[in-house]
């Protein structure tokens, strides 16, 4: 419910006013995309969302200025303002959650691109020949088309990576510990993950090429990917080229928000006259 939605934000956005004695501008982290020409927001998982003005309605409910950013590009830019990446040239903030996506970052500031859409890595496909040598099916993605890496690579990725490999598709965490006392399910579910994320950020590595790359999502979590992931890299990048730090987030799971307030920030300090 719409209403109700932006009724909730604004008791929020009420209730922080009241506790610190300020009227501040607002920023706001949203799942999906906001149409470059028309402003509406789409792909969202907050169906009450799907094609509506949202931030205009919330300026309405709140008189000030609000500033709405896709989530993943906000996490993305609080790890690169002050978070693991902090001072670095350029950065790429990579969330592995419920989904796959991210957010690129040059010299503090988020690179949003011409349809605002920079770091949707997750709708990358992945290739014919990674399906074949690891006999893994082409699955279906809520974006439309067929074969995305957010489908295999994200939390719920791995689980269905582990169901179809003979396990039961428990959560990754579980899928790790069972790895870590020699489960084969497990182990060739983790080996099957790391290679196809591998693939995936070689990919961002030769394509944006940045100092780091920032894990968030529940998989940051995993340890074994700090450690092994850029070997996996590696093995998908030729000679020459070297694999940034992969690093843990700073701020976990306030990430988003601290980076949608930045976000306001940035862009209502570019817009004042």
């Amino acid at each position: 419910d719409f209403a109700l939605f932006v009724d909730a934000i604004a008791g929020l956005v009420q209730r922080g006013d009241a506790a610190l004695g300020v009227r501040a501008p607002v920023g706001i982290g949203l799942p999906g995309v906001i149409d470059s020409a028309s402003g509406r927001q789409f792909s969202s998982n907050v169906p009450a969302l799907n094609g509506r003005l949202v931030a205009p309605a919330l300026e309405a409910a709140l008189q000030r200025a609000v500033v709405v950013g896709n989530d993943c590009q906000c996490f993305a830019l609080s790890e690169a303002d002050g978070g693991a990446a902090d001072g670095l040239p350029s950065m790429f903030g990579a969330i592995l959650g419920t989904g796959a996506g991210g957010g690129f970052c040059v010299n503090g500031r988020l690179q949003r691109g011409f349809n605002g859409i920079a770091g949707e890595w997750g709708h990358w496909a992945v290739p014919a020949e990674l399906l074949a040598q690891h006999k893994l099916p082409m699955v279906d993605c809520p974006c439309g088309r067929r074969g995305c890496l957010e489908r295999y690579v994200s939390g719920p990725g791995m689980s269905m990576l582990h169901l179809h490999f003979g396990g039961d598709g428990a959560t990754p965490l579980a899928i790790a510990a069972r790895a870590s006392m020699h489960d084969p399910i497990a182990t060739r579910t983790l080996a099957v993950h790391l290679d196809l994320l591998g693939h995936a950020f070689s990919c961002l590595v030769l394509a944006l090429d940045p100092h780091a790359i920032v894990l968030g999502g529940g998989l940051s979590q995993l340890p074994h990917l700090y450690q092994q992931l850029p070997a996996s890299v590696q093995r998908h990048l030729f000679a020459g080229v070297l694999v940034p730090p992969i690093l843990p987030p700073q701020f976990g799971d306030a990430g988003g928000a601290r980076g949608a307030a930045l976000l306001a920030r940035q862009q209502l300090k570019a817009s004042a006259p």
